[in-house]
């Protein structure tokens, strides 16, 4: 892919992933963009829409909810997992920022993995609420003690970005049999 520069002296450089599936014979590169800082947001999601909407239209990637909840905008920057709506852009312009999708999965297009394997694997774990007696639906509301609310503590905060999961090395060479730390701490 051709580079898109622009001479701005607050310009930060970011090297970003770039595949097309629909272009036969299209293989891997890196695309290299230059944006200027005093003129975008200050997370590197910021940077990724700047340069979509005014650099590059064709870059494709994930994004919602910009407060870090969802999930969307997991992503490989700077050698770390995370997402790009709370990944801060390092000010340091001498520094390039290296953007990729999620390592070990299949790339569907440029930064988004398709996060089929990992949903059906959370899926397979039933990770709900289930009750040890059948009940009658609609008859009488069901109540949660606060020590039953209790024990979900630390299970929900999960937001499914599969930063953890695509961190792991035991994930990587056996996602067909090792379930991951995201879909392992649903179950």
């Amino acid at each position: 892919m051709k580079a898109v520069v622009s001479t701005q002296s607050t310009g930060k450089t970011f090297q970003i992933y770039r595949w097309d599936p629909e272009k036969p014979g299209d293989k891997p590169s890196m695309a290299t963009y230059k944006v200027n800082l005093d003129e975008c947001g200050p997370m590197v999601l910021d940077a990724l829409m700047k340069i979509k909407n005014e650099l590059d239209p064709t870059l494709t990637f994930r994004r919602s909810c910009r407060e870090g909840i969802c999930g969307s905008c997991s992503m490989n920057i700077g050698g770390t997992n995370t997402l790009a709506c709370i990944s801060r852009i390092d000010p340091d312009t001498s520094k390039t920022i290296k953007i990729y999708p999620l390592p070990h999965m299949y790339v569907v297009k440029d930064l988004v993995p398709d996060m089929t394997h990992f949903f059906e694997q959370y899926a397979s774990v039933q990770p709900w609420l289930q009750r040890e007696t059948e009940i009658d639906y609609g008859k009488e509301q069901l109540q949660q003690s606060p020590e039953e609310r209790k024990k979900l503590d630390g299970l929900y905060e999960c937001i499914l970005c599969a930063c953890c999961s695509t961190s792991c090395p035991s994930y990587w060479w056996n996602s067909d049999k090792y379930l991951g730390p995201a879909v392992l701490l649903q179950s």
